[in-house]
């Protein structure tokens, strides 16, 4: 007998509200078994939660994630999968890359304005 999982208990398990989780489904992300009002969810979902979540850690865009996990079952299959992950990396390093830049010009400008406001503070006293 192949293990299940409610939607309560994976939303504990990996620490996210059932309403993202509604929200994955809806996407089809993930695609739990519906037993009336219920949702039972196999392996196949679990792990794709995880793979989801991680690919949101990463900072990877939900059409992104969608297009990554899908192709494991899809042509190119699993060789595609990682080709395309591994272009995608590339990608997000880059804008990682900028981001950093911008963040490190922006505090050189922060430490500026404020040495002159330091500086003209100690004249005006």
């Amino acid at each position: 007998m192949e293990p299940t999982w409610t939607i309560r208990q994976l939303a504990e398990e990996y620490g996210v509200t059932l309403r993202t989780i509604r929200h994955y489904e809806e996407l089809g992300l993930i695609t739990p078994e519906r037993r009336g009002p219920t949702r039972v969810f196999h392996q196949r979902d679990r792990i794709r939660l995880e793979l989801v979540l991680r690919g949101r850690r990463l900072g990877f865009a939900l059409d992104q994630i969608a297009r990554i996990v899908d192709m494991y079952d899809d042509q190119p299959g699993e060789a595609g999968q990682l080709e395309y992950l591994l272009d995608q990396i590339e990608v997000r390093r880059a804008d990682l890359a900028r981001l950093r830049a911008d963040i490190e010009q922006t505090e050189a400008d922060l430490d500026a304005v404020e040495r002159r406001c330091r500086e003209e503070l100690a004249r005006l006293r």
